[in-house]
């Protein structure tokens, strides 16, 4: 990690980042108490986190936009755009305004799917091939390592100033992650111009233009433009069932959304805000998580580092089905651990495996390949946790993304690990014979020293 870090453009990259990341740690959890707070639903709450989701379901269209503009203007018009759209919630007075936090989640949803995709193609284009585990594992730490305050100080100021002072937090974290990312060479690569990189023309159909009979070129339509990342990751086996594998597994976690509410509020008989502090020790696990994930992609390769963070969720949700705080609160640790791995391994594997022309397309089309499975599980988990016994829901997950998991680990040959860089050997020139006697007879033996 050391070594990305020290890298001047990625730096600078990585520091606007943190903004921005601190202002989503502290506005995601925050939103869902404040629709708990208003409304009294576990199941309300939990829709909070659906409605972010939700919008993934036009990432076809955004990956398309990503692909087409220069990405650090994109990635600094997104922030910006970010920042206005929380305004809304300083309307917000009772529970009759809800649907203003709704509104802003999915907008939020929109812009957080869009950065990710401009991101994607920012860390290929600054960083070599070698360092992309290390790069992602250096984001995800950071992202982790804001859980430990982020989320339990978004509750603790929602609970002693109210929602209004959360909106401004999380505008301040955008607006300066827009000015430091949109800084003069803020993102350019050493001996590089700082003008925005058109990333070559692939040979491929779906890419490139086509000379017709006549000797006109045309560009495929648009409808084939937008399904391009859509048709790699079904072409590309490792890709095909690190997505098949991990939404799986998707569809059951995103229960837990809903569940965890009724697990404080059931369970151990606690607020709706006490929910920050199991976020904040998810966010131990998550950092522990993210300093470990370069050393685990080194070891068993990406769709290994994938398989290993979606079968500890499986532990840490079985641990959930039984209500006591310290088992609790081990189980979080373990479901922090998991996430970064999982996350990690994801994103390495469609940067080394994905032309530079079609990531754009390409990570979005996988965000939404995973998350809209998770946006439907979280819809259903609101319906579920009313239905059933929390305990019960919580015991099916934990058996569910072991068995995904499982199914993951044995396809990790088709992305085996990276051989570490070797570097070139230059033989030493012989000495005559003669000479060799004679350095040896100038040379102290440091035994005599003794």
């Amino acid at each position: 990690m050391r070594t990305v870090l020290s890298r001047p453009d990625f730096r600078l990259l990585f520091g606007g980042l943190l903004a921005s990341m601190t202002a989503e740690s502290i506005l995601l959890l925050a939103l869902a108490v404040w629709v708990k707070d208003l409304t009294g639903s576990d199941g309300l709450a939990g829709a909070t986190i659906f409605v972010i989701l939700a919008p993934r379901t036009l990432a076809p269209l955004v990956g398309w936009f990503v692909d087409r503009y220069p990405r650090r203007p994109f990635f600094v018009a997104t922030n910006l755009a970010t920042a206005l759209l929380l305004t809304p919630l300083f309307a917000v007075r009772d529970a009759g305004d809800m649907w203003l936090i709704y509104a802003v989640a999915a907008l939020y949803g929109l812009s957080n799917l869009t950065v990710g995709a401009v991101l994607s193609r920012l860390v290929r284009e600054l960083v070599p091939p070698d360092l992309l585990g290390e790069a992602n594992g250096a984001l995800q730490t950071a992202r982790q390592g804001l859980r430990l305050i982020g989320p339990l100080a978004g509750a603790g100021l929602y609970v002693t100033l109210g929602g209004w002072l959360l909106a401004l937090v999380g505008m301040l974290g955008f607006l300066v992650a827009a000015v430091v990312v949109g800084a003069p060479r803020a993102v350019a690569v050493p001996g590089t111009s700082s003008a925005p990189h058109t990333p070559p023309r692939s040979s491929a159909p779906h890419t490139s233009s086509v000379a017709s009979a006549g000797g006109a070129e045309h560009r495929p339509r648009w409808p084939q433009e937008l399904a391009a990342g859509l048709r790699h990751l079904a072409g590309e086996p490792a890709l095909r069932r690190a997505l098949l594998g991990y939404g799986l597994g998707s569809l059951v976690m995103g229960f837990t959304e809903s569940l965890i509410f009724a697990y404080v509020d059931r369970g151990l008989g606690r607020e709706p805000a006490f929910v920050g502090v199991l976020f904040t020790v998810q966010g131990i696990g998550g950092l522990v998580g993210g300093l470990l994930s370069a050393a685990v992609l080194r070891r068993v390769g990406e769709l290994g580092a994938l398989a290993v963070g979606v079968a500890l969720f499986g532990p840490a949700a079985l641990m959930l089905a039984y209500p006591n705080l310290w088992l609790g609160l081990a189980a979080v640790l373990v479901a922090g651990l998991s996430l970064p791995l999982t996350l990690v391994g994801l994103h390495t594997l469609i940067q080394r495996r994905t032309p530079p022309e079609l990531l754009g397309r390409v990570a979005a089309a996988a965000e939404a390949a995973v998350r809209c499975p998770q946006a439907f599980s979280i819809g259903m988990g609101a319906l579920v946790v009313a239905l059933l016994d929390y305990r019960l829901v919580f015991a099916s997950v934990g058996v569910a993304t072991l068995l995904a998991g499982n199914y993951l680990w044995r396809g990790r040959h088709l992305s085996p690990p990276s051989e570490p860089p070797v570097r070139p050997s230059v033989p030493a020139q012989r000495r005559a014979p003669e000479a060799e006697v004679g350095a040896r007879a100038r040379t102290p033996d440091p035994l005599r020293r003794s």
